[in-house]
């Protein structure tokens, strides 16, 4: 929208920071030699991180890297899911399109969770498994790794203390995974911002255990450099006194600098306020007032406002609009957005203090406002943003009528994207606004729109509206179910408990056995990994529930269940009966996975009641009939289940060879439980047929695996058992 305008305030030169930018430039140089590098630049807010990265990658440029920078989005209080890595790697993809298109090649479905541009046609709405989010981070970790392979890329998240949950565990993801390429990661932090309960805070933490995570954090400014900060703003030498005033009063912060620095020059008394904050607001409130009125808009629009965005909300004519934008822009407090037609604050301090300076009735009508203008023209941002901030403006608008729908929206997107942690969120921010909502709005809403973690009751029951899940409203019990399971898909289980322990209280006064059902399974699966019981007594619940009951979904789903628990405690007549059954329940409602696990289920108790042709033939037909069909989790399953019951009929060989194709294809898939199961299955294969060297190689492999803790376990079991046969007690202890 602008053209050329003055800015002033920046330093032209940079001031200190040699030795953290050596420290950049020499991970730079040792990601060139194929050793990926993990760097986290901390520093409190003002005090040069986004200048220093600045200067790193110009340096990097120069140097014949690629840079991807991508910044953590900040709409309220809320995050966009992946923000930063969407942003980053959009940019690579414009950088270097032909070896981004080629690392993806194939998986493209899945990375488009991630860059929604890759996606070659409509994405398939895949249900849910425990290894999704896993998938994508294996996925984004290879696609990095294959971009540089022939390229040093420098892959910049900056202000990860408004990370969303799922950028932070992908950035953790990558920092203990990263192998191989010519990569740096980098990620810059607010340090004084990482209060007791932030949660960025536990991640820091973990990385800090990381030997191959560096950590940069900046200091402030001695008055050395202060001094040669003001010469470089005034373009003089400044006189010791206002040295000395503008140093005691920044306490070396290169932001306060640059204020106090400027509001000196401009002939405000560096004395004019206590409070820095009101600093801040100084040369805020010397704008024009049209001016004034562009920067609160942009301070509650979020991280960036676009143009056409900007106009709509501000309602000024063309040219006044413009002309406030210039005079912004040229008091160095707003500044074109480097990656879209739109301007954001040029620190966000400033922003802070503008937003917090909003009255909270202004607040809400801006915020109103930014709500309208989107819902009227949906092209006024980013697709791939427009259901989150659109969310974000109506809850914010305190418009709770229209904030539920816009928030559920926002959660489907978010499932869609592997992003269960930022479901999670929304989802609980549903239900905080459900009661507030009028009943005609709640009417309205479908849990074929926005719920997906179970079916309707089957035909003939005597719910209103069943037959027909267009017609039945959403209920309070469906978010429940949903947010159940988000919640352990995103690792949050005692927060996922507790929704499934609330359904369950509401069922009791309003039975539903179908339901009940469903959540006592969900129960059942919480309580074994929370290690607080084997899951049994509430299979039983649930086994119970639907007996006598019409077949469904569920009633397949709990008998699948049954059989699973009975095959690893109880194996014998019983489990085969509910195998059997869950396979024919399955079969008469069309869900094919579910039927696919059963018969892989059913396949391994025929084999262990001396049915063995029989069985492993069955076995074989599932992984076949899966692999066709796209199952990945049942394929994932075919490639631990079958191998583990060759082996135990002593077909160790036959075993070795499905391993091997299995390690092959659990990786293609990016299902990293799966392939340390495999390895460590296939470690004891090896065993089995001599080789010891190959063994202890899977084994180690299983270690490495990143995954979840009982498959690590096995591979250190086998690499005992190795060291004892080996004689090496003291390994093997």
């Amino acid at each position: 929208m602008l053209g050329g305008v003055e800015t002033k305030s920046v330093s032209p030169v940079f001031v200190g920071r040699a030795g953290e930018l050596a420290t950049l430039i020499d991970a730079f140089t040792r990601a060139g030699a194929g050793e990926p590098q993990a760097l986290l630049v901390g520093g409190e807010a003002g005090v040069g991180k986004t200048r220093l990265v600045e200067e790193f990658a110009a340096a990097v440029r120069d140097r014949g890297g690629v840079v991807a920078l991508g910044g953590c989005v900040e709409i309220g209080a809320d995050g966009l899911p992946f923000a930063p890595f969407s942003t980053a790697l959009r940019r690579l993809r414009r950088e270097l399109p032909e070896q981004l298109a080629a690392a993806a090649d194939g998986q493209e479905e899945e990375l488009a969770r991630l860059l929604p541009e890759l996606a070659v046609a409509a994405a398939r709405e895949a249900r849910r498994d425990e290894q999704g989010m896993a998938r994508l981070f294996e996925l984004t970790a290879r696609l990095l790794e294959r971009v540089a392979a022939e390229h040093t890329v420098v892959l910049v998240l900056e202000d990860l203390h408004w990370a969303d949950a799922s950028t932070r565990h992908l950035l953790a993801y990558l920092f203990r995974t990263l192998r191989t390429g010519c990569l740096v990661v980098l990620a810059t932090y607010r340090s004084d911002d990482i209060h007791r309960r932030h949660p960025l805070r536990p991640l820091l933490a973990e990385l800090d255990r990381l030997r191959t995570v560096h950590r940069v954090e900046l200091g402030r400014f001695s008055r050395e450099e202060v001094h040669r900060q003001i010469a470089g703003i005034l373009d003089r030498e400044p006189e010791p006194d206002r040295v000395d005033d503008i140093f005691e009063r920044s306490d070396g912060n290169a932001f306060f600098v640059e204020e106090l620095a400027v509001a000196a020059h401009e002939g405000c008394r560096t004395g004019l306020t206590d409070s820095l904050r009101d600093l801040l607001l100084v040369r805020v409130e010397n704008l024009p007032e049209s001016a004034q009125r562009v920067v609160r808009i942009v301070a509650e629009g979020g991280s960036t406002v676009e143009d056409r965005l900007l106009a709509a909300v501000a309602g000024l004519g063309e040219d006044d609009l413009i002309e406030a934008l210039r005079a912004a822009v040229n008091a160095s407090i707003l500044t074109p957005a480097p990656d879209r037609d739109g301007y954001r604050f040029r620190h966000s301090l400033v922003r802070e203090a503008v937003s917090d300076d909003l009255l909270p009735g202004e607040r809400s009508r801006l915020n109103r406002r930014f709500a309208e203008a989107l819902e009227a023209d949906p092209t006024l941002v980013p697709a791939d943003e427009r259901p989150t901030r659109l969310a974000s403006y109506w809850y914010h608008a305190h418009d709770a009528a229209k904030a539920l729908p816009a928030v559920l929206d926002a959660s489907v997107v978010a499932r869609r994207r592997h992003a269960f942690a930022e479901q999670l969120r929304l989802l609980e921010r549903a239900m905080e606004l459900w009661d507030a909502v009028p009943d005609t709005v709640r009417a309205a809403l479908r849990p074929l729109d926005h719920a997906e973690a179970y079916p309707p009751p089957p035909p003939g029951c005597d719910d209103p509206g069943a037959d027909d899940n267009a017609t039945r409203p959403l209920r309070h019990l469906d978010l429940l179910a949903e947010a159940a399971v988000a919640g352990r898909l995103c690792g949050e289980r005692e927060r996922s408990l507790k929704f499934t322990k609330r359904a369950l209280r509401l069922l009791d006064e309003d039975p539903d056995p179908l339901r009940a059902a469903w959540f006592w399974v969900q129960r059942s699966r919480l309580t074994q990994a929370l290690a607080r019981g084997d899951g049994w007594e509430e299979l039983g619940t649930a086994q119970e529930l639907v007996r006598g009951l019409p077949p469904s979904e569920v009633h397949a789903e709990v008998l699948a269940a049954v059989a699973g628990w009975s095959m690893l405690h109880e194996p014998g007549p019983d489990a085969m009966a509910d195998a059997e059954r869950a396979v024919e329940y399955a079969r008469m409602v069309g869900a094919h996975d579910i039927e696919l696990n059963a018969r892989l289920t059913l396949g391994g108790l025929m084999v262990d009641a001396g049915d063995i042709e029989a069985g492993l033939a069955e076995m074989y037909e599932v992984k076949q009939r899966a692999t066709e069909l796209g199952v990945d989790m049942v394929v994932a399953r075919a490639f631990v289940n079958l191998p583990s019951v060759l082996e135990g009929v002593g077909r160790s060989e036959e075993a070795v060879r499905l391993l091997e194709e299995g390690v092959r294809v659990t990786r293609r898939l990016g299902l990293l439980d799966s392939e340390g199961w495999v390895w460590g299955n296939l470690a004891e294969s090896l065993l089995s047929v001599g080789r010891w060297e190959d063994a202890a190689r899977a084994a180690a492999s299983a270690q490495r695996i990143e995954q979840s803790a009982k498959p690590r376990a096995g591979g250190s079991i086998r690499l005992a058992h190795l060291a004892h046969l080996r004689g090496d007690t003291a390994e093997a202890a």
